[in-house]
Protein backbone atom coordinates (compact mmCIF):
# COMPACT_ATOMS: atom_id res chain seq x y z
CA UNK A 1 0.00 0.00 0.00
CA UNK A 2 1.42 3.39 -1.08
CA UNK A 3 2.33 6.15 1.84
CA UNK A 4 1.05 9.53 1.92
CA UNK A 5 2.59 12.06 4.53
CA UNK A 6 -0.13 14.76 5.44
CA UNK A 7 1.78 18.26 6.39
CA UNK A 8 -0.25 20.86 8.28
CA UNK A 9 -0.18 23.03 11.45
CA UNK A 10 -4.05 22.37 11.44
CA UNK A 11 -5.24 19.41 13.06
CA UNK A 12 -8.34 19.98 11.03
CA UNK A 13 -6.81 20.09 7.99
CA UNK A 14 -5.01 16.75 8.44
CA UNK A 15 -8.16 14.91 9.49
CA UNK A 16 -9.76 15.92 6.42
CA UNK A 17 -7.08 15.29 3.78
CA UNK A 18 -6.12 11.93 5.91
CA UNK A 19 -10.04 10.83 5.19
CA UNK A 20 -9.71 11.55 1.52
CA UNK A 21 -6.19 10.00 1.16
CA UNK A 22 -7.01 6.90 2.44
CA UNK A 23 -10.48 6.64 0.70
CA UNK A 24 -7.78 6.94 -2.23
CA UNK A 25 -6.15 3.59 -0.79
CA UNK A 26 -3.18 4.90 0.81
CA UNK A 27 -2.09 4.73 4.25
CA UNK A 28 -1.46 8.04 6.40
CA UNK A 29 0.94 9.66 8.18
CA UNK A 30 0.48 12.86 9.77
CA UNK A 31 3.01 15.98 10.79
CA UNK A 32 2.37 19.35 12.39
CA UNK A 33 5.89 21.05 11.20
CA UNK A 34 8.15 20.76 8.28
CA UNK A 35 10.43 19.47 10.73
CA UNK A 36 8.63 16.98 11.91
CA UNK A 37 7.77 15.63 8.10
CA UNK A 38 11.56 15.69 7.61
CA UNK A 39 12.09 13.24 10.80
CA UNK A 40 8.99 11.24 9.36
CA UNK A 41 10.87 10.60 5.97
CA UNK A 42 14.13 10.20 7.96
CA UNK A 43 12.40 7.11 8.95
CA UNK A 44 10.46 6.34 5.99
CA UNK A 45 10.06 7.70 2.60
CA UNK A 46 6.18 8.73 1.46
CA UNK A 47 5.16 8.40 -1.63
CA UNK A 48 3.22 11.45 -1.91
CA UNK A 49 3.43 14.51 0.31
CA UNK A 50 0.14 16.77 0.53
CA UNK A 51 2.00 19.87 1.72
CA UNK A 52 0.72 23.15 3.31
CA UNK A 53 3.32 26.20 3.17
CA UNK A 54 2.57 28.29 6.77
CA UNK A 55 3.97 26.35 9.26
CA UNK A 56 5.80 27.04 12.58
CA UNK A 57 9.48 25.85 12.98
CA UNK A 58 9.60 24.66 8.97
CA UNK A 59 7.60 26.03 6.18
CA UNK A 60 6.57 23.52 3.37
CA UNK A 61 9.11 25.34 1.25
CA UNK A 62 12.03 24.70 3.42
CA UNK A 63 10.76 20.86 3.82
CA UNK A 64 10.52 20.56 0.50
CA UNK A 65 14.07 22.26 -0.31
CA UNK A 66 15.51 19.54 2.14
CA UNK A 67 13.33 16.57 1.40
CA UNK A 68 14.48 16.57 -2.27
CA UNK A 69 18.33 17.28 -1.13
CA UNK A 70 17.54 13.67 0.83
CA UNK A 71 18.21 9.87 -0.65
CA UNK A 72 14.91 9.33 -2.00
CA UNK A 73 13.75 12.70 -1.69
CA UNK A 74 13.20 12.70 -5.30
CA UNK A 75 10.75 9.85 -5.01
CA UNK A 76 7.80 10.99 -3.13
CA UNK A 77 5.09 13.17 -5.55
CA UNK A 78 4.79 16.47 -3.62
CA UNK A 79 1.50 18.31 -3.30
CA UNK A 80 0.99 21.80 -2.40
CA UNK A 81 -2.27 21.97 -0.94
CA UNK A 82 -1.91 26.20 0.21
CA UNK A 83 -3.82 29.05 0.93
CA UNK A 84 -0.87 30.97 -0.93
CA UNK A 85 -2.20 31.71 -4.18
CA UNK A 86 -0.26 34.60 -6.22
CA UNK A 87 2.28 33.38 -8.85
CA UNK A 88 5.55 33.92 -6.66
CA UNK A 89 4.63 31.19 -4.49
CA UNK A 90 3.40 28.67 -7.40
CA UNK A 91 6.89 29.45 -9.14
CA UNK A 92 9.27 28.87 -6.07
CA UNK A 93 7.16 25.59 -5.26
CA UNK A 94 7.53 24.05 -8.75
CA UNK A 95 11.07 25.65 -8.69
CA UNK A 96 12.03 23.62 -4.90
CA UNK A 97 10.31 20.50 -6.13
CA UNK A 98 6.44 20.25 -6.24
CA UNK A 99 5.05 18.64 -8.37
CA UNK A 100 1.68 19.91 -8.25
CA UNK A 101 -0.31 23.21 -6.43
CA UNK A 102 -3.85 23.10 -5.05
CA UNK A 103 -5.66 25.41 -2.86
CA UNK A 104 -7.39 25.18 0.40
CA UNK A 105 -9.94 24.85 0.54
CA UNK A 106 -9.84 21.85 -1.00
CA UNK A 107 -12.26 18.62 -1.81
CA UNK A 108 -11.89 14.55 -2.18
CA UNK A 109 -12.32 15.45 -6.23
CA UNK A 110 -9.59 17.54 -6.27
CA UNK A 111 -7.01 15.31 -4.31
CA UNK A 112 -8.18 12.69 -6.44
CA UNK A 113 -7.73 14.62 -9.76
CA UNK A 114 -4.48 15.86 -9.08
CA UNK A 115 -2.71 12.55 -7.68
CA UNK A 116 -3.84 11.00 -11.12
CA UNK A 117 -2.74 13.38 -13.24
CA UNK A 118 0.82 13.37 -11.47
CA UNK A 119 0.64 9.53 -11.21
CA UNK A 120 0.05 8.13 -7.70
CA UNK A 121 -3.28 6.45 -8.76
CA UNK A 122 -3.30 3.18 -10.66
CA UNK A 123 -6.25 2.15 -12.48
CA UNK A 124 -7.15 -0.71 -9.72
CA UNK A 125 -6.75 2.14 -7.23
CA UNK A 126 -9.46 4.51 -8.66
Amino acid sequence: MKTCLIVDDSSVVRKVAARIVKDLGFTCVEAENGQTAFEACQDAMPDAVLLDWNMPVMSGVEFLEKLREMDGGGHPKVVFCTTENDINHIQRAIHSGANEYIMKPFDSEIIETKFAQIGLLDEDDE
